[in-house]
């Protein structure tokens, strides 16, 4: 089983020559609670497979769309001037369930591809429901391990904590009941640590609402009562955002006028008017700020 100590995370090496999910830490920074400002970006669902998969229901399903998409937008983010400290995708990195016959081959696909972002930019993988399954088994989980490295852990960069949580174990947890009881105890004893640091952002894959903390349960959301056990508890932490993905669209809102929630739309297929995108993430003196830009329209140059 993957390490959980609030010191350590997985960092995962395709080969001699190539890195992937390479986390910005710094381990020389004496001082982990000193501020600079910064940007990264936020993406979510490059979801290899879904748009064949899903909305055109080929019984042949390719991924070059997605694969095109991807291209683009790695090409567009290693032309940036100053470089994103990192980049993070909130998950569905593709669209084939653990075990299934196409897994391997979209798995080493995305690798391909985005093993071609500038080392300068560490990515960052968060886990999605289709990177371990709708309902987490340990093959499931292994396979995710084994691939992308650990499902839930955290790291620190210019003076911001930054806490990756495994989404899925507050949507089934049936399988895995031990497991997802281990993430609940860790991820309290992180929250506990969120006022030493600047700013505390959460990533995860599925929102625990869409627009409303109030909201009822659907797909794309996480139980009422538990979301709103938990929104409280990140709250009362001092978490300054939550970013997710999932909804395949832009949405997001408040909680407590204080703590926002920001869904953001697919690096692939697409449910609604956006475009395929990313979103760029400042975090300045006063505030965060965050917008959307479709893949095309990345800028050469970010001012922070």
């Amino acid at each position: 089983m993957a390490s959980h100590s609030l010191v350590t995370t997985t960092r995962v090496t395709l080969n001699s020559s190539e890195r992937f999910h390479k986390l910005p830490n710094k381990k020389d920074d004496k001082d982990e609670t000193r501020f600079e400002k910064f940007y990264f970006l936020q993406a979510a669902d490059c979801q290899f497979g879904m748009i064949d998969n899903y909305l055109k229901k080929l019984p042949d399903p390719k991924w070059d769309e997605e694969v095109e998409f991807s291209e683009r937008l790695v090409e567009r983010c290693n032309k940036l001037d100053p470089k994103p400290k990192f980049m993070v995708i909130c998950g569905d990195l593709v669209d084939a369930f653990p075990g299934t016959a196409l897994r391997g081959a979209q798995v080493e696909d995305l690798k391909r591809v985005f093993s071609k972002l500038d080392p300068e930019i560490p990515l960052v993988c968060v886990c999605g429901n289709h990177d371990i399954g709708n309902e987490p088994t340990r093959q499931g989980l292994e396979e995710y391990w084994r691939d992308f490295g650990d499902d839930y852990f955290y790291f620190i960069t210019n003076g911001v904590l930054f806490i990756v949580i495994d989404s899925q174990f507050y949507e089934h947890r049936a399988h895995l009941e031990d497991y997802a009881i281990k993430q609940d105890t860790w991820l309290e004893n992180l929250l506990g640590k969120c006022k030493q640091f600047k700013y505390s952002i959460v990533f995860q894959h599925i929102p625990w609402y869409l627009n409303q903390p109030e909201e009822d349960k659907d797909y794309f959301n996480i139980d009422r009562d538990l979301r709103l056990k938990w929104l409280k508890k990140f709250r009362e932490a001092g978490v300054d955002k939550v970013m997710c993905g999932h909804y395949h669209r832009n949405a997001g809102g408040w909680y407590d006028d204080k703590m926002e929630l920001v869904v953001t739309s697919a690096i692939g297929a697409q449910l609604g008017d956006d475009k395929s995108g990313i979103r760029v993430v400042k975090c300045l003196d006063d505030k965060i700020e965050h917008h959307y830009v479709a893949i095309d329209d990345i800028p050469g140059s970010v001012e922070i």
